[in-house]
């Protein structure tokens, strides 16, 4: 019943009459039917015609009748309803994560990089329409994803993500953005958002970060930075032990956190500090929230009305109760 409606309700209140209707048509045959009064009716011989017990009949169909016109002009119909989505101006994004030995740290549980994978996985689920693509950079930096709207690709390659010793240990800032850039310079969207995270300070590379950012705003790229880690102490690999595990040990947060927000002001971003897993996650929601994907919804609606066949049934019970009143019961009635 969900998709049936009546497109004027307030058609039913002509249901009032119905009472007024039948009381009249009791009051009209009482008045119709004469009556006489004697003493005694032994001296007549009386029978009872089967016609006459049916004569009220013709009252209920008129009835009827009339209750399947009012039924009929509240217009009651079936509404089936198909919607088409269509991104008038979709999104794509770049998440450059930072893959050094300190996104090992503790910290944030059971690990910065463990956390981050995280909550980037709800980030990525949450944008359907866009496409995303992943850079991962420590001393170096490399494209893990490029550019796709195949939200299975991307989520697969970004929990693959761990730490190795193939890139060259450091970070390099201005590296990880440069090869942001470059991934979405020749993107056509109408918004290009690079969303850079990191947990320490710019050591490594070959790119100014400053020259980065300047890249960025040339190609209308918009960068949101994430400083990632807790104030103070962390428990963070300071070397690896002969079993070839790491050693942990307290270590002080050291984040670029002035570079961070000279490049988010830059390009027209904004820049987050995430000391926990909890504002790391609100973190990512806030910039889903700032960075909306415009999606044009049509729906098309098919109404299939459902008056023809009371005002049919109208019809034809009025018919049958003139034909009926014109001819068997014209005697009676």
């Amino acid at each position: 019943m969900q998709n049936f409606e009546f497109v004027h309700p307030q058609m039913f209140w002509l249901l009032l009459l119905l009472p007024v209707v039948l009381f009249w048509f009791i009051w009209q045959r009482n008045r119709l039917n004469a009556a006489v009064k004697i003493s005694s009716l032994k001296g007549f011989k009386t029978s009872k015609n089967w016609l006459a017990k049916l004569r009220p009949l013709l009252y209920a169909m008129r009835l009827i009748a009339l209750a399947a016109i009012i039924v009929a002009m509240a217009r009651p119909r079936n509404v089936d309803e198909s919607t088409r989505i269509k991104t008038t101006s979709g999104i794509d994004i770049v998440m450059a994560i930072d893959v050094s030995a300190s996104m090992l740290a503790r910290d944030l549980k059971p690990s910065r990089l463990e956390a981050l994978k995280t909550v980037a996985a709800r980030f990525i689920n949450a944008r359907p329409n866009d496409r995303i693509g992943l850079v991962e950079y420590a001393g170096e930096s490399f494209t893990k994803t490029p550019l796709t709207s195949d939200k299975n690709i991307v989520l697969s390659s970004l929990k693959s993500i761990k730490y190795n010793t193939i890139i060259e240990g450091g970070t390099a800032i201005g590296m990880g953005l440069a090869t942001s850039v470059n991934r979405l310079k020749e993107s056509r969207a109408k918004s290009k958002v690079i969303i850079l995270l990191t947990d320490g300070v710019n050591n490594s590379g070959f790119i100014d970060p400053k020259i980065a950012s300047e890249l960025a705003v040339e190609f209308g790229i918009k960068v949101y930075t994430i400083g990632l880690g807790t104030n103070g102490m962390a428990l963070s690999p300071i070397g690896i032990l002969p079993s070839g595990k790491f050693q942990y040990g307290n270590v002080q947060v050291e984040i670029d956190e002035e570079l961070l927000k000279e490049i988010a002001q830059t390009t027209g971003g904004q820049y987050f500090r995430a000391t926990s897993t909890t504002k790391l996650g609100e973190i990512y929601e806030e910039i889903n929230k700032l960075e909306k994907t415009e999606i044009e919804e049509f729906k098309y609606k098919n109404y299939d009305e459902k008056y023809r066949p009371l005002v049919l049934l109208a019809l034809g019970l009025l018919t049958l109760e003139l034909l009926l009143r014109y001819s068997i019961f014209r005697s009676f009635v």
